[in-house]
């Protein structure tokens, strides 16, 4: 008899399905939020620690943990499951905020925001795994607004908590700026109970599995080094003893991370079977050169904001909108399309061409560019970021199974935030290593400098309150000889004898910051540290170090572009195969469904086979039997299937 195969119905309603994306969506605001608070604050920060120029620090340590975390939680998740993994990270998460909320120095909150960092890793990477888990790659688009809903929401919410608290002297006796760590304490606890309550996913079996602690330790020591030459870099020297050394540690922890892993085989961290995939490989080189190009690019936008624009911190979160709408219009657009045609090739050409323009638009900026003007490469860029960010996971996801799914998606996630935190070490490294050579060469432009110098020699400008920071960080050590060289009957308060006085020092100070003269340090060291002294000064007064930050700033986003168009140009040999029409557990599920049903048919099978054997068997032994026996008669003895014996007849 044919056994018919069992039918699929679906491993869960989309009731359920609901439940668990309320689940993510809480832990996804946690991380989300963060990320737009600290972003907008951190200037304010910077300057209360005095280490703005440590900013990096504070970035890259998070980013660093992060990172390397991100891939461990992906292999644990596949071994132990999701759920518990979340909710440990969601508790390191909170842990790691209320440590940073005591911080005292840059370099403190550095490590703090590292252990946010290491709970970050996991509220970045399970959710993205969670999702594959459970809906289809076509199917994925449609759950796509829910959690760009939280994206917009804390990016609409985040900048103006954050320059509530970064604005705020004091709040409950607590220094504003630290409440945008302290917050994230209730909310990550109602984002615990929301996660615990409603985060329930159907268990999958796994094979028993060995943890690859070896990879991990390895990519640690791979990772850590040629981070911390890429952030120290410009104050060690980039061929110094010690930047040499992290280059030998480094390069020698990443070849013992490939060995331990080709050894590892399906058990290890990062399993080099995805890599057979050209789809997975394209992907991930494709998310290395957009995380580069994106996350340090980015970490200058809001900089340039309240620097050069003046913008408060709420405002400057205010302003980054145009990019955050790009960004949700390009993704729910692209979203809807692939769950309609399952194609998907020409969003990561179009991701990074619109990326591309952005930065392109970028290295046009001028300090005294329009708002507007800076906008539109905002839009640009968030167009991009749209098409990008969800389609390469999609197309990692979308080339493994079940088994590998918790890692493949963690793979992806590591490989473009390695992008992200290199470009983040490196291009602000760049930006803070240029800028003072940038700063004293606007000051070596002859009009500009008569026209500071013309400010700070006037007593009524350079005694005013709101210049008081910037003349005794920059232009005191200047003109403070200046001014005891002159003779008494000099009046700097008289146009024209000030005039006088600038016209006949101007070549002399200009000849200074030209060369290597004691002018330039007046630029340098604590005038990267603090910058609170350019609020409210005299225009004239602040061009220089507006001008030099917007030379830095546009080196930054050269050195983007560039990163951008090789991403552009791999997108144009990126193959996409048909996306799956099955989640991986409805696969598992059906799989199982189909072993299940099969063995039984084979059971079912064996017992008609031994059932018709051994009757058969059994009537030709009494048919012998009946033969051999002397008078017998065979008919009275009839135990053939079907046939009924009857008395007398």
């Amino acid at each position: 008899m044919a056994n018919s195969a069992p039918a699929s119905t679906p491993l869960m309603s989309h009731r359920q399905i609901l439940f668990v994306i309320f689940g993510l969506m809480a832990g996804m605001f946690l991380s989300a939020l963060d990320q737009t608070v600290v972003g907008t604050a951190i200037r304010t920060i910077g300057d209360d620690l005095h280490g703005l120029s440590q900013q990096a620090w504070v970035t890259t340590a998070y980013l660093i943990v992060s990172t390397i975390s991100t891939p461990i939680y992906g292999k644990l998740s596949d071994i132990w499951g999701r759920r518990p993994l979340f909710i440990a990270a969601i508790v390191i998460f909170i842990v790691g905020s209320l440590l940073a909320s005591f911080s005292t120095s840059m370099l403190e909150l550095a490590a703090f925001r590292a252990i946010q960092g290491l709970g970050a890793g996991g509220l970045m990477s399970m959710p993205l795994a969670i999702m594959g888990d459970m809906l289809a790659p076509r199917e994925r688009a449609k759950y796509q607004g829910y959690f760009l809903a939280v994206f917009g929401i804390s990016s609409l919410i985040g900048p103006l908590v954050g320059g509530l608290f970064a604005g705020a002297e004091e709040i409950l006796g607590i220094a504003g700026w630290r409440w945008v760590f302290l917050i994230n304490v209730p909310i990550g606890i109602l984002a615990l109970g929301v996660v615990i309550r409603f985060l329930h996913l159907p268990r999958h079996d796994h094979d028993r599995v060995r943890i690859d602690w070896w990879g991990a330790t390895f990519v640690i020591v791979g990772l850590v080094p040629l981070l911390l030459v890429a952030e120290e870099g410009r104050d060690w020297g980039w061929t110094s003893p010690i930047a040499m050394a992290c280059y030998v540690v480094g390069g020698l922890g990443l070849l013992a991370f490939v060995i331990v892993e080709s050894r590892m085989g399906d058990d290890a961290l990062i399993p080099l079977k995805l890599f057979r995939s050209s789809t997975f490989s394209m992907a991930t080189v494709i998310g290395v050169f957009v995380g580069f190009g994106m996350f340090g690019a980015m970490m200058t936008i809001p900089l340039f904001l309240q620097l050069v624009f003046g913008a408060t911190p709420t405002e400057s979160g205010l302003q980054m909108l145009p990019m955050i709408l790009g960004m949700m219009v390009a993704s729910i657009g692209s979203g809807q399309i692939i769950a309609r045609t399952g194609r998907y090739r020409m969003f990561p050409i179009l991701g990074t061409l619109f990326l591309s323009g952005g930065f392109l638009t970028l290295t046009f900026l001028q300090y005294d560019s329009s708002y507007w003007f800076m906008a539109g490469a905002m839009v640009l860029i968030g167009l991009g970021l749209g098409q990008l960010m969800q389609t390469l996971t999609i197309a990692s996801q979308n080339s493994v199974g079940l088994r590998d799914m918790g890692v493949a998606t963690s793979a992806s996630t590591f490989f473009r935030q390695i992008g992200g935190t290199l470009g983040t070490a490196v291009l602000l490294s760049l930006l803070f290593t240029v800028m003072p050579q940038n700063i004293t060469g606007s000051l070596s432009d002859e009009a500009t400098l008569g026209d500071a110098l013309d400010a700070a020699l006037d007593p009524a400008v350079a005694t005013a309150p709101e210049n008081e920071q910037i003349m005794a960080t920059i232009y005191s050590p200047i003109v403070e000889p200046i001014i005891a060289q002159l003779p008494p009957q000099v009046d700097l308060s008289d146009d024209d004898q000030r005039a006088q006085v600038v016209d006949q020092v101007l070549p002399e100070i200009e000849s200074a910051f030209d060369g290597s003269g004691s002018a330039e340090s007046s630029v340098g060291g604590d005038a990267l540290d603090d910058t609170s002294f350019l609020t409210g000064a005299d225009p004239r007064l602040t061009k220089p170090f507006l001008v030099g930050f917007t030379e830095s700033a546009v080196a930054v986003y050269r050195v983007a572009l560039i990163v951008v168009l090789i991403a552009f140009v791999l997108t144009l040999f990126f193959r996409t195969p048909p996306l799956r029409a099955k989640s991986a557990l409805q696969e598992a599920a059906d799989e199982r469904a189909a072993a299940a049903g099969g063995a039984a048919s084979a059971a079912g099978g064996e017992a008609d086979e031994r059932t018709d054997t051994g009757v058969i068997a059994t009537f030709a032994a009494e048919e012998v039997g009946a033969l051999v026996q002397p008078g017998g008669d065979s008919s009275t003895h009839d135990r053939r299937p079907g046939h009924v014996e009857r008395d007398g007849g």
